[in-house]
C-alpha cells in the first residue's frame, strides 16, 4: 500500500535538486506531457543532451523521476515523473540557517512561475473558457481552520488528479494554485 502521508521536503540536497530552473522545467514537462528522453527535453529547453542528461540523473538521484527501462534502448533513455504524491516545503523554522537561502530561492522561483501563469489567464479565458476557472475570496479563519482548509484542499486535489498514463479520454493537464495570505 502506498504511503499517502505528505512528504516534507526538508532534506537540503533534495531541495537544491528542485531549486534548479532547468530541472523545474523538466519536471513540469514530464508532469504535463508524460515520459520524454533527454534529447526531447534538450530540444524543448534549448540545451545540449549532455546537460539535460546530467540534470535528469540528479532528479533521479533524489527520487523525483525514474527511467522507463522497458522503453529505453541503447543510448535513448526514457524518463517519467515518479508519483511522489503530496510534496510540502518546510517553513523557515524547519531548516538549518545555512539552508535558508536554498528555501528562499525555491520560493522565489515558484512565485516567478506563478506570475507567468497568472499573466496567461486572460488569454486562457479568451481561448477556451470551458477549461479556465478563477476564484477569489476572503475567509476569516483561525490558524487551525486554515490548516484544516488546506488539508481538505489537498485531499480534493488528490481525488481529481490523474497521472498522464492513467488519465481518461478528454482529460487535460490543469495547472492549479492555491494562495492563502493574511488580508490585512
Amino acid at each position: 500500500m502506498k504511503d499517502e502521508r505528505p512528504w516534507l521536503l526538508d532534506d537540503p540536497e533534495r531541495l537544491k535538486a528542485l531549486a534548479h530552473p532547468m530541472r523545474r522545467q523538466m519536471l513540469h514537462h514530464l508532469n504535463v506531457h508524460g515520459p520524454a528522453t533527454s534529447t526531447t527535453l534538450g530540444d524543448l529547453l534549448g540545451a545540449k543532451t549532455g546537460t539535460t542528461s546530467y540534470h535528469l540523473r540528479q532528479l533521479e538521484k533524489y527520487g523525483f523521476i525514474e527511467e522507463i527501462a522497458e522503453r529505453s534502448t541503447g543510448r535513448e533513455r526514457w524518463w517519467r515523473r515518479v508519483e511522489t504524491g503530496d510534496i510540502r516545503l518546510p517553513t523557515p523554522d524547519q531548516v538549518a540557517d545555512e539552508d535558508l537561502p536554498v528555501l528562499s530561492e525555491f520560493y522565489r522561483q515558484s512565485v516567478e512561475e506563478d506570475r507567468d501563469l497568472l499573466a496567461r489567464m486572460p488569454a486562457a479565458f479568451a481561448a477556451d473558457a470551458a477549461w479556465a476557472r478563477h476564484s477569489r475570496g476572503l475567509g476569516r479563519m483561525t490558524s487551525a481552520e486554515l490548516d484544516a482548509f488546506f488539508e481538505e484542499y489537498m485531499e480534493l486535489l488528490k481525488k481529481y488528479s490523474r497521472r498522464v498514463e492513467d488519465a481518461g479520454d478528454g482529460s487535460r493537464p490543469m495547472l492549479i494554485r492555491l494562495f492563502a495570505l493574511p488580508g490585512d
